[in-house]
Order: structure tokens, then C-alpha cells, then sequence
């Protein structure tokens, strides 16, 4: 097989600089690597990834070849991609395949390209991977221990194909460490939609109506720091509980029928297909802005889009404006892809130490015990998730505090109540 398919080999020398600059900003994963470099924990393995090829994915890409393991690349996105950054992983001998803008053939392509380095392990964002393994090339499904699976739109579909009984091997839901739902989905995305919307457009977010549909660990992150930007924030939900939740505090919440008429940028963070759809869409007011969240470009139902429309032209790489039949211009960002890595370079490095850290583990975990391990959805080990939350800490300059003797005991007896 070819070794590695990119878009431009002169970038070397940049992507080398860009994952340099990461490596940098992720202390904790660069400990795992010092570690795995000695115990080499993956030696002889086969690891196939489908991640954003981003700088911070190459410094776990690195890692996990640190530790022994042969690792074939590509990208979760057709828009995700950094071209430098695939570049250099390429010249340094991992087998890559991604680049910015392909069309759904090449992607699926590259997904296939790198099953046919016949994995021992998977790492998995979105669930494309996985569910091309299960569904055509069933043969390379009895050498695979495991795999772990990064974002919630593919916890969703993993849950699903194990409901089914479809699931064959045993599969580490890395999205939902307690410390990637307190840290990476609503501060990492929180921040990283923003920096996605505003390099787009430079617009002003402050004194705008910002319409976040959906207030799960993603959305309220988004929500949160629209606000602190000086937005008024609506938030949209079904869910009464998270609704509850976004009123206490202090958001506006109202249905998206309503918030159409008024929204001036709408960010959909659902998870779930044709979220903002025709209706909507007929209501919406000149110049309004839409923008995706969620791991998949359905959120924004294009085809109405485009139905309802009377023109369309790029106004810049990351801007596609549609202009109406009633005059006005609607502007979709990144083609309707994830905002914060089409339109810019996704989660801070800081915030994806810890989430790639947990990935490490997770996959050192599936090598320790392989054929031990159900085949089902399971949780990152508790042990995983409490050890990179305290090397980050301690990265952080972060002291906690230790209960005395006297208080665990207290903790743990029922016989002492009011004095």
C-alpha cells in the first residue's frame, strides 16, 4: 500500500512547527510519552485512527508510536484537516491520508485506506471508522481487541450498534470521562465555536442575539461564552430538565420557531439531523448567520437551503451567502461542518492534553486486557479518568487540598448527627 496520501509536501516544515507549538501546551500527554517510551506498552500493534488531523493529534499520534504501535491516520472531517500537519506526520513515517476539502468518495477512501493496515485497536471520532469496519470489512473485525471513540455523536451511534447487538469488539467511550465532560465539550468547544464564528466573519458578538440550539456539556459551554463576549443568548432545547437548567441560568429560552424571527447568529449543538429546516429558515432576518457545532453537517438542513434560495456565491473560504426569495442574505459557515475546526484549529492545545491523554490510557488499558473486557460501550476506567484529572492539575500549578484522618472517619460513620 501507499504510505501516505497529502495535499502538499513544501508544508513540512511548518506542520514540524505547528506540533512543535502543541507539544509545548500538552505537559501531560508529553509525561505519557516520556512513560510509553520506556515500557513501550503497544509494541507490534496495529492502530487505526479516524481524529481531526490536527497539530494536537499529532502529538498524540506520536505518542502512541512512542509507545511501540504502528499507527495509520485520517481524518474525521473532510474539512478538518491541517494540511501542514499531515504533511509533517507523513515525513516522519506515519501512514496518513487526509486532506482539507475532500469529497465524500475520498473520504471514505482514506477510511479505507487505513483499515487495510488490518488494526488491533481503533480510535474513533463521529464513528465513521467503526461502523465502515462492522459493515464492510467484516474480515478484520476477529484481530480487533478494542477501540475508543472520542465525540458524543459517536457514543450515540455506538450505543445504538450495541443495542442492536451489532457491536463486535469492546469500545471505550473516551467522550464521556467525567473530566472531558467537565473540561474539554463545554470550555474546549465553548471557546473553540467562538474563535470558529469570529475568524469567519470578524463580526461584532457583543449586543447580538445569539440563538444556541441545544444546552448539553457543548452548547452551554457556547452559551456561557457568547455571553461573557457581551451576546444576548437564547438558548433552544426539548430536553425540560436542561431547559430548567439554562433558565436558572439566566438564559432566555424559547422555541426555535420563535428565536428565528430574531437571532442574528444561530449555533446548533443537537447532535441530531435537520435542527434548523425549512420553517426556520423562511423566518429568518437579513444577514443572519449559521453555524454548526455538532460533529455532522446536518444540523443545518442544507437542502432547504438551497431550495429556498434564489442565488448562492462564496464570499470567503468559510462563508457560503444564500440569498432568499424575500431579499434577504443567510450566510452558512464551514459548509455546515463543525465551526471551530473548519473555520479554525479546533480546541486549544491545553484543552486537548487532557482529552488525548485519556485517549493514551484508554488505549494502554485495551492492550493490558485484551479478551478480559465485555463486548460493549464501556466507561473509561475511573482510574484513567482521576490520574490524568491530577497530572493536569499538578501541569497547572493547581494544590488540592487532603482530608485529615479525623474527617474521613467522619465521612464514612453515621453515628455522629446534630450536637
Amino acid at each position: 500500500m501507499v504510505g501516505f496520501r497529502v495535499k502538499d509536501a513544501s508544508l513540512t516544515e511548518k506542520g514540524s512547527l505547528s506540533i512543535d507549538w502543541a507539544s509545548r501546551h500538552m505537559p501531560v500527554l508529553k509525561s505519557i510519552q516520556g512513560k510509553f517510551s520506556v515500557e513501550k506498552p503497544l509494541q507490534g500493534l496495529h492502530l487505526a485512527a479516524c481524529l481531526h488531523v490536527t497539530k494536537e493529534t499529532a502529538v498524540l499520534v506520536e505518542t502512541l508510536e512512542s509507545a511501540g504501535a504502528e499507527v495509520a491516520l485520517c481524518g474525521s472531517n473532510p474539512l478538518s484537516t491541517q494540511d501542514n500537519v499531515a504533511t509533517a506526520l507523513a515525513a516522519g513515517g506515519t501512514h496518513v491520508y487526509a486532506w482539507r476539502g475532500q469529497t465524500g468518495e475520498e473520504y471514505y477512501h482514506c477510511i479505507e485506506d487505513v483499515l487495510g493496515f488490518e488494526p488491533d485497536i481503533t480510535l474513533d471520532d463521529g464513528a465513521d471508522l467503526i461502523t465502515t469496519l462492522h459493515t464492510e470489512k467484516t474480515e478484520l473485525l476477529p484481530r480487533v481487541i478494542g477501540g475508543t471513540e472520542e465525540t458524543t455523536t459517536g457514543v450515540l451511534r455506538l450505543r445504538a450498534m450495541a443495542a442492536e447487538g451489532a457491536l463486535r469488539y469492546p469500545l471505550i467511550a473516551v467522550n464521556d470521562a467525567k473530566s472531558k465532560n467537565l473540561f474539554d465539550n463545554p470550555v474546549g468547544t465553548g471557546q473553540s465555536a467562538l474563535d470558529g464564528l469570529i475568524r469567519a466573519t470578524n463580526i461584532l458578538v457583543a449586543g447580538k442575539e445569539v440563538v444556541v440550539v441545544g444546552y448539553g456539556q457543548v452548547g452551554s459551554g457556547i452559551a456561557e461564552r457568547a455571553r461573557g463576549l457581551g451576546a444576548k443568548v437564547t438558548v433552544v432545547e426539548v430536553d425540560p430538565f436542561k431547559a430548567l437548567k439554562a433558565t436558572m441560568y439566566g438564559f432566555k429560552v424559547t422555541s426555535l420557531e420563535k428565536a428565528s424571527t430574531y437571532g442574528d447568529i444561530f449555533i446548533t449543538a443537537t447532535g441530531n439531523v435537520n435542527v434548523i429546516r425549512a420553517k426556520h429558515i423562511e423566518m429568518m432576518k437579513d444577514n443572519a448567520i449559521l453555524a454548526n457545532a455538532g460533529h455532522f453537517d446536518v444540523e443545518v438542513c442544507k437542502p432547504d437551503l438551497e431550495r429556498l434560495s434564489v442565488s448562492q456565491r462564496r464570499l470567503n473560504p468559510c462563508i457560503e451567502e444564500y440569498r432568499m426569495k424575500n431579499g434577504s442574505r443567510l450566510h452558512l459557515l464551514g459548509e455546515g461542518r463543525l465551526v471551530n475546526l473548519a473555520c479554525a484549529e479546533g480546541h486549544p492545545s491545553e484543552v486537548m492534553d487532557l482529552s488525548f491523554s485519556i485517549q493514551a490510557l484508554s488505549v494502554e488499558f485495551l492492550a493490558e486486557n485484551r479478551g478480559r473486557l465485555p463486548v460493549e460501550v464501556i466507561d473509561v476506567p475511573a482510574s484513567v479518568d482521576e490520574v490524568v484529572t491530577r497530572l493536569k492539575l499538578e501541569a497547572m500549578g493547581v494544590e488540592l487540598e487532603e482530608l485529615t484522618a479525623e474527617q474521613r472517619e467522619y465521612l464514612k460513620s453515621w453515628r455522629l448527627g446534630t450536637a
